[in-house]
């Protein structure tokens, strides 16, 4: 069957909720909790959304030729009111995706770090170290620790876009960050020294941003969870060393 003439093709409300409901439930065949994996959906819509947001709003900065001055300043202006409506539902649904976690009050509490909040920061140091060293056999294998303390450190919206502030900082820093994974980390002359040991951990990457933006807090985090204090001096003269 021809699909010619039918115009604009999209899914019908009926056609996404069975597509949701169908990879809820594949995902807890996987052993994925429900909860979870509302949460991480519910982020993928709301990511959607701001993408699709950035994309009309940049469609809308310039009208078409040829119209004449008052058809292209309404075309604007309407282009604006879509964009920033389109804007308004994103916000709403990053809102929505933020408060499923029942514990926090509000976006900008700090709730108690959840499971999808450490995989997803997981999932995010992993490759970006591996941009700058190599796996190590030397890692102290503290992931869950070490990252709970760092997400203890954001409110609920900071953790929903920590990826992004991850990959911004390390390509912000990509040269000092390649010095001092050069000069401490894996196969350097003082690998194995144990006041650097967190530098050969994945964790390390997001430990340094949390030393660049909120040192403070961190050392807070840190000091509550109990984690090793040369730990932290070591990426500090790591860090600051490799300016």
């Amino acid at each position: 069957m021809s699909t010619a003439g039918e115009g604009r093709q999209q899914l019908d409300e009926a056609s996404v909720l069975n597509a949701k409901r169908t990879l809820l439930q594949l995902l807890a065949r996987a052993g994925v909790w429900s909860g979870d994996a509302e949460e991480l959906i519910g982020f993928v819509e709301a990511g959607a959304l701001a993408l699709a947001y950035e994309e009309v709003g940049a469609a809308g900065r310039s009208a078409p030729e040829g119209k004449g001055e008052p058809y292209a300043s309404g075309w604007l202006d309407g282009a604006r009111a879509v964009a920033d409506e389109l804007g308004a539902v994103a916000e709403r649904a990053l809102r929505h995706a933020v408060a499923s976690d029942p514990s926090a009050a509000s976006p900008d509490d700090r709730p108690p770090v959840g499971r999808t909040e450490l995989e997803r920061t997981k999932v995010a140091v992993t490759p970006l170290y591996l941009s700058f060293a190599d796996v190590s056999d030397l890692d102290p294998e503290v992931t869950e620790q070490v990252l709970r303390a760092l997400l203890c450190t954001m409110s609920s919206r900071q953790r929903a876009g920590y990826a992004g502030r991850l990959t911004e900082f390390t390509s912000a820093h990509r040269a000092r960050l390649e010095r001092l994974y050069a000069e401490y980390g894996p196969g350097s002359a003082i690998a194995i020294h144990g006041r650097y040991s967190l530098i050969h951990s994945p964790t390390s990457v997001a430990v340094l941003e949390r030393l660049a933006t909120s040192p403070a807090d961190l050392h807070e985090e840190w000091d509550a969870a109990e984690l090793p204090p040369a730990w932290l001096d070591g990426l500090t003269t790591a860090w600051e060393a490799s300016a």
